[in-house]
């Protein structure tokens, strides 16, 4: 039973794999806003229904990746060890993405992805949801360990400074690689310039929101509003 189980999961992520990458080399050869969710089922050879249960949308086709990464950083936070603070959780996950950034696969994968987004108004707007929407997880979650009520304005002043360090090392990125850089020269500047962003809010963030070694209970608003994000 466990080793059908096991099977069925594989072929369900070679199905979500299939389609991606077919998502993706369409969306590169014809731009985003000119390829339909027909077009990529029937490339795929696989019905929209089934496109539709792994992708809700076309712009989760396009996205999924980045998602994945977000939720990572979430996750990193809320699973920290015991005493250490959100801000060192939080960069070492950033840290830990930069060096894929020498290999020139993924430097040109970036490029294509900038040029992409920057050909659809679509993709933006998403993009900016995708960061409105991890950057509010995060400070409900940073709230709710530091014992604030939802909303509390730190929290969500903490959350913002963190995920816009984030946000401007993929601007930073995004704009290298168009301009030509490759290689381990672009992961040391990338990596450079992360650490003295991070070193710039670690005089205010050193302290800040240290795991306890009890964890608060966390409160069923916050769990809802954790499995609505999951959707």
């Amino acid at each position: 039973m466990a080793s059908e189980l096991g099977l069925r999961e594989r072929k369900k992520e070679q199905t979500r794999q299939l389609i991606a990458e077919t998502a993706r080399r369409l969306f590169t050869k014809r731009g985003f806003d000119a390829v339909t969710v027909s077009d990529v089922a029937q490339e795929a050879n696989v019905s929209e229904g089934t496109v539709f249960n792994y992708f809700p949308t076309k712009e989760d086709l396009f996205y999924s990746g980045a998602e994945v990464f977000e939720a990572q950083l979430i996750d990193a936070v809320r699973d920290r060890r015991i005493g250490e603070a959100v801000l060192a959780a939080f960069e070492r996950v950033v840290l830990s993405g930069i060096p894929r950034l020498a290999r020139s696969d993924v430097a040109d994968l970036i490029a294509t992805a900038t040029r992409i987004v920057a050909s659809s108004q679509a993709l933006q707007g998403r993009e900016r949801e995708i960061v409105t929407r991890y950057t509010a997880e995060l400070a409900a979650l940073i709230a709710e360990e530091t014992g604030r009520p939802a909303g509390d304005v730190e929290a969500g002043a903490v959350a913002a400074a963190l995920m816009g360090v984030q946000r401007a090392l993929v601007a930073y990125v995004h704009t290298s690689v168009v301009a030509g850089g490759r290689g381990a020269k672009l992961a040391a500047e990338a990596r450079s310039q992360t650490r003295r962003a991070f070193a710039r809010l670690e005089a205010g963030l050193r302290d800040y929101a240290v795991k306890p070694s009890r964890p608060r209970a966390r409160s069923h608003d916050y769990r809802r509003r954790r499995g609505h994000a999951r959707v």
